[in-house]
């Protein structure tokens, strides 16, 4: 067992899929940097876009756990600064990448990508994920805590006040997030019953 394994805490419902391991460990945090930088692709708007990424942040930090998925976040965020075009294109279909993608008003975001999922790893490892209410709650404070970091950072790069940057940077987005949290609250949970039932025919 590794020593990464023995820092993760209660299991998760990967740890129910897959057997606990640091190989293992490093393909999944590979995999949900992979599964969101596809999801970033879906974008529409600016100063920040709506995407699926906030969606995949959050299932991600749900299904490994805080320490696997901050890490899984970290290196995606690692991997836009390095070059590659992982996070969100922009209107022209562009993407920002290098160490420019810090002056972009939606890079607060993408640093509270890593927070979210540490918080939202913690309560599912406290099985909140595994209940259609407490899965969409956890989903709504992962998202509240991405806004955290990423509406003062739009704030300061476009140079407006903290209204006007909850005006571009939240209020667009509150339906779409509440869709996100009810299908959240819909997937972890029948994840688990799925995964408990072939438990129980083993």
């Amino acid at each position: 067992m590794s020593t990464l394994t023995l820092a993760l805490g209660r299991p998760t419902i990967a740890d129910r899929v897959f057997s606990r391991s640091l190989a293992t460990d490093l393909i999944l945090v590979a995999a949900g940097a992979a599964l969101t930088a596809v999801l970033a692709q879906v974008a529409i708007g600016y100063p920040v876009p709506f995407t699926l990424q906030t969606f995949s942040v959050l299932l991600v930090g749900a299904a490994l756990g805080p320490v696997r998925g901050a890490l899984s976040m970290g290196l995606y965020l690692v991997l836009g600064l390095a070059g590659l075009p992982v996070f969100a294109p922009q209107t022209d279909g562009s993407h920002l990448t290098g160490l420019g993608v810090l002056a972009a008003p939606s890079f607060g975001y993408i640093i509270g990508f890593v927070a979210a999922s540490v918080a939202v790893g913690w309560l599912a490892q406290l099985e909140w994920d595994r209940k259609f209410l407490k899965m969409m709650v956890t989903f709504v404070v992962g998202s509240l805590v991405i806004y955290a970091f990423g509406v003062p950072w739009l704030a300061v790069t476009l140079g407006v006040d903290f209204g006007t940057a909850l005006t571009y940077g939240v209020v667009p987005f509150l339906i779409g997030d509440a869709i996100k949290a009810l299908v959240a609250g819909a997937v972890l949970p029948l994840a688990w019953l799925g995964v408990n039932r072939l438990s129980k025919k083993d």
